[in-house]
């Protein structure tokens, strides 16, 4: 699938209205070359401190992110008159911290291990946001507004999730 071309939008309106200003990752998604992965950048950041949130409490903050999403990324778009313009990257800041959950469901990881989970979630989230797999390609073709613009980068996450669990989990096993 070939990268969503947009035009872009004037660099003052990103950065001077809030609608804009979050859904755009707070400039992130300016960069004139792949901003999803910038954006993605920002998801690491937003990662850290979270990560020292009990894992029930990490779920309910990013669920509560991906509903506030919705709102944001779908305003921003509407706004800019454009479906989930290709510098929107609040769905990845969202998408990564589903992609990098599986980290806060182990606590004793060692820094090598936590440092090479952010990096594998990372890696895997990027590679399910891009090919965008079954379902989440239909789903970004067809579910429109600040849902659809959300949903496959969930979906994206969820399935980078699950290689990090299974990956953290032998981790744990062969290190205790």
């Amino acid at each position: 699938m070939s990268p969503r071309k947009s035009p872009p939008p004037p660099r003052q309106l990103i950065l001077t209205t809030p609608e804009h200003l979050i859904a755009f990752g707070f400039g992130s998604g300016l960069s004139p070359v792949a901003p999803g992965t910038f954006g993605t950048l920002v998801g690491i950041l937003l990662f850290l401190p979270l990560s020292l949130l009990d894992a029930q409490v990490y779920a309910a903050v990013v669920a509560l992110l991906f509903a506030f999403g919705c709102w944001v990324c779908g305003e921003s778009a509407r706004l800019l008159g454009v479906h989930d313009h290709g510098g929107i990257v609040f769905d990845e800041i969202v998408g990564y911290l589903v992609a990098a959950a599986p980290l806060t469901l182990f606590p004793d990881l060692t820094t090598v291990a936590f440092v090479g989970g952010l990096v594998l979630a990372f890696a895997l989230f990027r590679l399910f946001d891009v090919c965008k797999p079954w379902p989440i390609g239909v789903l970004d073709r067809r579910v429109r507004g600040g849902f659809g613009i959300m949903l496959d980068d969930l979906l994206a996450g969820a399935f980078a999730a699950l290689p990090l669990w299974a990956a953290l989990y032998g981790w744990t096993g062969v290190v205790s």
